[in-house]
């Protein structure tokens, strides 16, 4: 399965998930109903996937956490907040460049309709 295919499948599992609970819950309920969804298609999904900072060849173990690591490629950012700003994109791009990965979702679930909430990101220094 490509990347695209890949995300398509995160996105429906999404739209599932905030259908059925819709907005105003905390990420941490998004998260695990996602992963649950996720993992009922048989998508290798790791949650709250440490990522440590590599600064002068040092790994540094600094307490990021992707929160959705999806087929070792796709990194996905659960939300719930009043609206996406530009710290929010900022961080999934970091978490791209240091889990080496070149597709991003950056999800929030507090949104009437959740195509509003989402967000595909582009690691562009990876082929």
């Amino acid at each position: 399965m490509d990347d695209n295919q890949i995300t398509e499948k995160i996105i429906g599992a999404a739209i599932k998930v905030h259908r059925q609970l819709g907005p105003g819950l905390l990420e941490s309920a998004y998260q695990e109903c996602l992963s649950f969804e996720l993992n009922k298609m048989e998508l290798k999904v790791e949650k709250e996937k440490p990522m440590p900072l590599i600064y002068e060849d040092v790994q540094l173990n600094c307490g990021y956490r992707i929160d959705l690591l999806i087929e070792n490629k796709i990194v996905v950012e659960v939300k719930s907040v009043e609206a996406l700003n530009d710290i929010h994109i900022a961080q999934v791009l970091t978490y791209l460049k240091l889990a080496n990965c070149k597709h991003g979702l950056l999800i929030n679930f507090n949104v009437t309709q959740l195509v509003k909430g989402v967000k595909r990101l582009i690691n562009k220094y990876i082929d």
